[in-house]
């Protein structure tokens, strides 16, 4: 619903919709391969899909992740710039510049899983008779390749987008404090709540226990937190049912939109049509004060 409304109905025309729908094609990829995740865990931990398949799987849901939480920080960035600076951001705020970020964003989060790609995935375990995919892998791969990959991968698209995010929203915030104290700064402190929720809760645990595991299992061969790693990752799975909130409180024009199509509108007039009815409103009421003003002086 979220893809149909960005492309039919906003025909993306707002550098925020080219972020937003980019997101939205990512949960879409990683939606795509849940089933196969399913079916490994239900039977088992037994992979029965081939070696190849594990590392597209894998790969995608890695891929997935880092491009979510890069793109969530880019909506944050937008936002920021929009709010803190609108007039020395509008030659900036390009919805080409936008689509330029998103296929540096995508090359990126691509060119991160290559080593997930070219190297084996699956491995047998012959005492339960089970093969399994990037569960397990051998000691010494883990503590030397695999060690620097995930600290770089986590330190670089966690860590530092988290930071960069978590400065945006206190800039809307304090500025939204300062100048307007109604909606708007009801909806960037939801909207803050919901994209911080996603960091937190949803990829938070996932990838600060992912870290901690590849560090006692460097320092101390100790690799007791796989399992609560395995746990998380399906914990951050909830991220996909949290971007259409996200979608919902980062565009008022998305807002009405949805209204539209889930016929909850009071009135039968179209957004756009509303639109231009608040516009003539607001100039009828400028026009107002203006008259007043010249008159009392």
């Amino acid at each position: 619903m979220a893809i149909v409304i960005f492309l039919v109905k906003m025909k993306v025309r707002k550098p925020a919709v080219v972020y937003m729908l980019n997101l939205a094609i990512a949960d879409v990829f990683f939606i795509s391969v849940l089933p196969f995740y399913i079916v490994y865990r239900y039977c088992g931990n037994n992979w029965v899909l081939g070696e190849g398949m594990c590392r597209f799987v894998t790969a995608t849901f890695y891929c997935n992740m880092y491009c979510s939480i890069l793109l969530m920080t880019s909506i944050s960035v937008d936002r920021f710039l929009a709010i803190v600076y609108p007039v020395r951001s509008l030659s900036w705020r390009t919805v080409n510049r936008a689509w330029l970020v998103c296929g540096i964003i995508w090359v990126i989060s691509l060119a991160s899983t290559v080593p997930l790609l070219i190297n084996k995935q699956t491995l047998s375990v012959p005492v339960l008779h089970i093969t399994t995919c990037h569960d397990n892998q051998d000691v010494e791969v883990l503590r030397n390749y695999y060690f620097y990959y995930f600290i770089a991968l986590i330190s670089l698209f966690f860590f530092f987008p988290l930071c960069i995010t978590v400065f945006c929203y206190i800039g809307i915030i304090r500025c939204l404090s300062r100048f307007d104290r109604t909606h708007k700064r009801l909806r960037a402190i939801v909207l803050t709540v919901i994209v911080l929720c996603v960091f937190v809760l949803c990829f938070g645990p996932t990838n600060v226990i992912h870290f901690t595991h590849y560090l006692q299992l460097y320092y101390y061969s100790d690799a007791s937190l796989y399992s609560a790693y395995i746990l998380c990752v399906g914990i951050s799975s909830i991220s996909c049912c949290l971007d259409p909130l996200i979608y919902y409180f980062a565009s008022s024009q998305c807002q009405r939109y949805v209204y539209s199509l889930l016929r909850c509108r009071k009135d039968n007039q179209s957004p756009v049509k509303q639109n231009r009815i608040n516009v003539h409103k607001d100039e009828t009421v400028e026009m107002i004060h203006s008259v007043q003003f010249s008159k009392s002086g």
